[in-house]
């Protein structure tokens, strides 16, 4: 499994993600784009197609766009991903 996470150092929901698979044993890529956010931001919207404002994180699975925390959790929940 091939996991991405793009997040900014200050943000909270990044800060929930990063833990959340680091106590389920995840091994994960971590891309923090503080300093140049916008940019980042404009590409990971061209790159997965997302129409509306894009927050972080954004965590990728095998090259599938999750989307943030709370979808990371609901998709976990609900079987969609296991780990």
């Amino acid at each position: 499994m091939n996991v991405e996470i793009y997040t900014l150092d200050y943000c909270p929901f990044c800060k929930r993600a990063l833990a959340f698979l680091n106590d389920h044993n995840v091994e994960f890529t971590q891309y923090k784009i503080d300093g140049n956010d916008a940019e980042m931001r404009k590409k990971l919207g061209e790159m997965y197609n997302i129409k509306e404002e894009v927050t972080v994180p954004q965590i990728i699975i095998d090259g599938k766009r999750i989307g943030g925390y709370t979808d990371l959790i609901a998709a976990y929940e609900n079987g969609e991903i296991k780990f």
